[in-house]
């Protein structure tokens, strides 16, 4: 057919790499500003200098720094380096969702503009797997119920059953005749 063109094939998208790099953090999903500059394409520091540059558009619930506790508790699992043996001085920014857009239009390069598309992917593919946890720990629930009812009834069904066998295990008792006396004492 001429003149119809096939639609060309998306890029494949990182959404699920990005979504291993969202942590939660103060009960939020977040980016770390290193994961942040690596999916854009700029260093840390390019990152940290442009967003303290434009602090006005990082509200606290777009943006805010970890704690020494939080960036301490961070470096123990992710087995990150000391403070003055390469590792970084300062704790790190984390980015909500909202926050890594903003991050992307302060850099307004290409790949910033492009990778934020995949970044609020992710973060959707993150919320919609958790709403369908939600919904099937719910069916779960649902189904739990109905088994132990359905259970419930098939247990009284058994144990009548079972008196019922008993009943006819018994021996029947012999019928007991009285003892008669006869008042013949003549």
């Amino acid at each position: 057919m001429q003149g119809t063109r096939k639609p060309r094939a998306a890029a494949p998208a990182p959404v699920e790499h990005i979504a291993r790099s969202i942590i939660i953090l103060r009960r939020q999903r977040v980016l770390l500003d290193v994961e942040l500059a690596a999916l854009y394409g700029v260093t840390t520091a390019r990152l940290n200098q442009q967003v303290r540059r434009n602090l006005r558009r990082f509200p606290g619930d777009f943006m805010f720094q970890l704690s020494a506790e939080e960036h301490a508790a961070l470096m123990l699992q992710n087995a990150t380096s000391k403070p003055g043996r390469g590792g970084r001085r300062k704790p790190p920014l984390a980015f909500t969702e909202h926050g890594a857009i903003m991050a992307a239009t302060v850099l307004s390069s290409e790949r910033a503009v492009e990778m934020s598309i995949y970044v609020v992917r992710a973060f959707v593919h993150l919320r919609d797997l958790l709403t369908s946890n939600k919904e099937l720990a719910r069916r779960l629930n649902e189904l739990d119920g109905h088994i132990a009812r359905k259970f419930a009834k098939q247990d009284e069904v058994i144990s009548e059953m079972l008196k019922a066998i008993r009943q006819l295990m018994k021996p029947p008792e012999p019928k007991r005749r009285g003892i008669k006396f006869t008042a013949d004492w003549s």
